[in-house]
């Protein structure tokens, strides 16, 4: 058997050294120790079926909102919400109106009813204010007297309730606040006027609570 000798510095033959470069793994073709190569394939699997959106293309703007073109079913509906704002603001309009009304005469009734109440109690104090007068004309009330100190103490408390006395001598005779108890012909009397009062007149604001009894002059034929 022949020996060979090799020189330390002698070249390994090429065929040798890639023969033990292919049978040991490469250090950069090793997977990580803690990657799945199997989860990296199939990301990029799943990568690979998406496609990429566009979203320039499916914006839209103010204007072209604004200038799109409207359709028929769109302008129908248009049209019923504007006949029902229409008919809304109508009932509005009415109900204000009704309610306006409603308030007025209210206040109208509340005042009629006030000016009844103190009609009433006025009632009751008009055959007092009778007695009065008639103490007046016989002289039985004088004053400084407190049969007079009364007397003034009822007529203040009457008029600020608002009744107001009528039928004056010389005044011209009105049917309608005056009840004529006489009819006196008088020469030289060209209309029908108040000759006399019986009994004096009172009304509340537009409530007569009592007319006027007078002696009428009228012309002489």
């Amino acid at each position: 058997m022949t020996k060979k000798n090799f020189d330390e510095n002698d070249e390994v033959p090429e065929d040798e050294g890639s023969d033990a470069a292919a049978s040991g793994p490469s250090p950069q073709e090793s997977p990580a120790p803690h990657e799945n190569p199997d989860s990296s394939e199939a990301a990029a699997a799943e990568g690979s079926d998406e496609e990429p959106f566009d979203v320039a293309e499916d914006e839209l703007t103010i204007d072209d909102i604004l200038g799109a073109e409207q359709t028929g079913e769109a302008a129908a509906e248009d049209a019923v919400l504007a006949d029902l704002e229409t008919t809304l603001l109508n009932d509005l309009k009415r109900l204000q109106a009704e309610y306006a009304n409603y308030r007025r005469r209210t206040e109208e009734q509340r005042q009629v009813e006030i000016d009844r109440a103190q009609g009433e109690v006025a009632k009751g104090l008009i055959p007092v204010l009778d007695d009065l007068d008639r103490a007046t004309q016989h002289g039985d009330l004088v004053e400084g007297t407190p049969f007079f100190v009364i007397g003034e103490k009822i007529r203040t408390v009457v008029e600020r309730l608002g009744v107001v006395a009528y039928g004056e001598k010389g005044e011209e005779f009105d049917p309608q606040h005056h009840e004529a108890i006489f009819q006196q012909p008088t020469p030289g009397a060209a209309s029908s006027t108040i000759l006399e009062v019986v009994e004096v007149g009172y009304r509340l604001g537009d409530v007569e609570l009592r007319p006027a009894k007078v002696v009428v002059a009228v012309p002489a034929e």
